[in-house]
């Protein structure tokens, strides 16, 4: 877990520094070169280290050992975070796509700036790209939401560049200025779509929800693979960061001693661990066989999947 934090907190150091030097080159240059766009592009830079820092500070606050406060730990604070984080991203797609809007109603020309705002752009697709890249590796690596979805928000900042060097490129060339237009105003929509799929990722895990039912299956087939366990129910899967909080009730015979069945129990927990990646812990709860509760309510069983 502290090597993960420790990746966590490097790779959030990295976007904090590459986001720096590409926004302050970004707003000088548009500046002299008379570029709004590139500008705004510098801008929306900022933002980004603004989210590095997000991730950087929530870095320390997973790093944190359970206490009386928090028994399970402080790792939920990442998938608040990477909320947080989908806002973000969703307010800098909005922002260019009301300032795209605006410009369709008042019919504002796009302004030719010098050469000089061509070859920055070029810079800053490059530089976006490979921070994108190690954020979303790292993300990968460790298993974290919240550097994936940093990575997600550099990616759409290469389309945002890719938008503004097209409308450069256009506006030179071409003489099709409204091109930049439309380029904007699809980059807007589809950052907006990346923000809102990060958000409902983030409500899933808070809601304690798992992307992927067929895991239960999994759970469900390595418990009746144990000898002597029966009826496995009431399966509660839940994410705490990138590990699994796993509860399951399962059933032996009745006449079997405390010790055997907490063996059972055991053995259930060995098998449960080999079957699911990154289970943190597992609550078994043991019941004799033929046991029946009418007020369970909760959890997953065998005729929920089928």
């Amino acid at each position: 877990m502290e090597n993960r934090e420790n990746e966590i907190i490097k790779a959030s150091w990295v976007g904090i520094a590459g986001n720096a030097v590409l926004s302050v080159a970004k707003i000088v240059i548009g500046l002299i070169s008379g570029s709004l766009a590139v500008v705004g592009d510098g801008i929306d830079s900022a933002t980004d280290i603004i989210t590095s820092l997000i991730t950087l500070f929530t870095a320390s606050i997973i790093a944190r050992p359970p206490d009386v406060k928090y028994p399970y730990g402080y790792e939920k604070a990442e998938t608040i975070a990477t909320k947080v984080l989908s806002f973000v991203i969703f307010f800098a797609g909005a922002q260019l796509g009301i300032l795209t809007i605006d410009k369709i109603i008042r019919g504002k020309s796009l302004q030719v700036p010098a050469v000089i705002a061509i070859y920055i752009t070029v810079i800053s697709i490059v530089g976006k790209l490979a921070l994108a890249f190690h954020q979303y590796r790292v993300g990968k690596k460790t298993e974290s939401p919240m550097l994936i979805a940093n990575g997600k928000n550099m990616q759409n900042d290469v389309l945002i560049s890719t938008g503004v060097l097209l409308g450069l490129l256009f506006t030179f060339t071409l003489h099709l200025p409204v091109l930049d237009t439309i380029v904007a105003l699809a980059v807007s929509l589809w950052i907006m779509k990346t923000a809102f799929g990060i958000f409902m990722q983030t409500t899933r895990d808070l809601m304690d929800g798992i992307n992927n039912p067929a895991i239960y299956t999994k759970i469900l087939e390595s418990i009746e693979s144990v000898k002597g366990a029966f009826n496995p129910h009431r399966v509660r899967l839940r994410k705490l960061g990138n590990m699994y909080m796993l509860e399951v009730d399962i059933e032996v015979e009745g006449r079997l001693t405390v010790y055997e069945s907490h063996k059972i129990s055991h053995q259930v927990e060995e098998s449960l661990r080999e079957t699911v990646k990154n289970l943190y812990d597992v609550v078994i709860h043991v019941e004799p066989s033929g046991y029946v509760e009418n007020n369970e309510k909760f959890g997953i069983s065998r005729k929920c999947i089928h």
